[in-house]
């Protein structure tokens, strides 16, 4: 595969609707894109209840409940902290499938301390705590596929 091809598979992309993209071709070449796009949700109280999002919808969605919802997430958001996932990849708990998980739910964690391990291209990437503080929520399975910018683990 040439640059030109490269180029022209890179525009088709842009020109698409497909959010992500991997091939792997038969010599051993693999290619892996994703487009960057993030989408508004905007809500309106006193309106009737709908939620108005960047993209079309087809049809307009109540709120009602997801007021209350969202109110309590945000009062608990303010004394959380998020390790958010720095790149794509897969999510391991432990070094090993017989070791223990690096962390666990009530563990108390310094900034610096080792949270995880991210997989990436056949890489293993220690992902480090950005916080010190006590562990409320591991966001993400053992062996689940992660995001750029995923929320990872939640610290107290």
């Amino acid at each position: 595969m040439d640059y030109s091809d490269i180029k022209r598979l890179i525009d088709d992309m842009g020109n698409s609707k497909i959010d992500s993209l991997e091939i792997e071709f038969p010599d051993g070449i693999k290619i892996s894109m994703s487009k960057n796009i993030q989408k508004e949700v905007v809500i309106k109280a006193p309106e009737p209840n709908v939620i108005e999002a960047s993209a079309p919808m087809t049809a307009p969605v109540a709120v009602q409940k997801q007021e209350t919802s969202l109110t309590n997430v945000e009062e608990n958001k303010e004394n959380l902290k998020v390790v958010k996932c720095p790149m794509v990849g897969t999510f391991y708990a432990s070094s090993s499938p017989d070791k223990e998980p690096f962390v666990k739910v009530g563990d108390k964690v310094k900034k610096g301390q080792v949270l995880c391990i991210i997989e990436a291209m056949k890489l293993m990437n220690e992902i480090e705590s950005e916080f010190d503080g006590e562990i409320v929520e591991i966001c993400a399975k053992n062996e689940d596929i992660v995001e750029y910018g995923t929320p990872l683990f939640k610290i107290k």
